[in-house]
């Protein structure tokens, strides 16, 4: 282990940590402790109806320093719909119990799932502002096999968003979060040989963020145009890439549209501000 474990933090995610056996849980953090001085905390994820005083205290003695929330919407009737078994008041009072004791805040959600619109996504992302988690994770709905919501895309009772579309929508989520200083620590799906082969509707991308990010520097660019045709744009020099999008896909875009664009970088400029001369 080297020197970067202290910048890090010892995670318990793909479940509901604090929802599973008590022993077994103990257990788990137990192991933990011939290594927790190497590392900064214990990260955990887990359920909103799962968080009450007597678990914050037990957490505090392992050293567990984050805490995040698969809320997933805000809505509770799509909540209910996709059976996530809590509901938005359990976000709210779990994660203002959480930030009371002193624990970093995160919170999860889900865009596209049953029932939901874009307005209520948009909503979801408003409330968890409201909330001030220090971070949040987006993830767009992917629809899998054997499940039941392939068994309701089937029948026709759920029509999943395209890629396009979830793209369109996590880029605007995404600035919400980014504009209120809520850092958004990961957009998409971790990308796995069975999700892939599993994508019922083929919609998951391994480079979700990316192209999010693309879309962005995109909107940002034809904002700053409007009716010039030949500029410079100026980005951060981390940013180039996302600015000229996946595979030169802006690029090709506004030279469609009849623009002559150049790219130059400038240091000065935050993570998605451009300048346009």
């Amino acid at each position: 282990m080297g020197v970067k474990c202290k910048e890090s933090e010892i995670a318990f995610f793909g479940g509901s940590f604090t929802a599973i056996d008590r022993n077994y849980m103990i257990s788990l953090l137990d192991a933990t402790k011939p290594y927790i001085n190497k590392f900064l905390g214990i990260r955990i994820s887990t359920r909103p109806d799962y968080i009450d005083d007597e678990i914050l205290n037990l957490l505090k003695k392992y050293n567990v320093t984050t805490i995040e929330l698969g809320a997933q919407s805000m809505n509770d009737e799509v909540l209910t719909a996709n059976n996530r078994g809590h509901s938005a008041c359990d976000v709210v009072k779990s994660s203002k119990l959480i930030k009371k004791y002193g624990y970093n805040l995160g919170l999860q959600m889900m865009t596209g799932l049953y029932k939901s619109t874009n307005a209520t996504d948009i909503d979801t992302a408003k409330r968890f502002i409201e909330l001030n988690p220090d971070c949040v994770r987006i993830y767009p709905t992917v629809v899998m096999k054997d499940t039941e919501l392939e068994a309701l895309f089937i029948n026709g009772e759920y029509k999943p968003k395209t890629l396009i579309d979830s793209v369109n929508l996590c880029a605007k989520i995404m600035m919400m979060f980014y504009e209120n200083d809520i850092d958004v620590i990961r957009v998409g799906l971790h990308y796995s040989d069975s999700l892939k082969e599993n994508d019922v509707t083929k919609n998951y991308h391994p480079a979700f963020k990316e192209l999010c990010e693309g879309k962005i520097f995109l909107q940002k660019i034809l904002d700053g145009l409007k009716t010039e045709k030949n500029k410079t744009i100026f980005v951060n020099p981390k940013s180039l890439s996302k600015a000229v999008g996946q595979n030169k896909c802006n690029i090709k875009e506004l030279v469609s549209l009849g623009y002559n664009i150049k790219f130059k970088t400038d240091k000065s400029l935050d993570k998605y501000e451009i300048k346009v001369c």
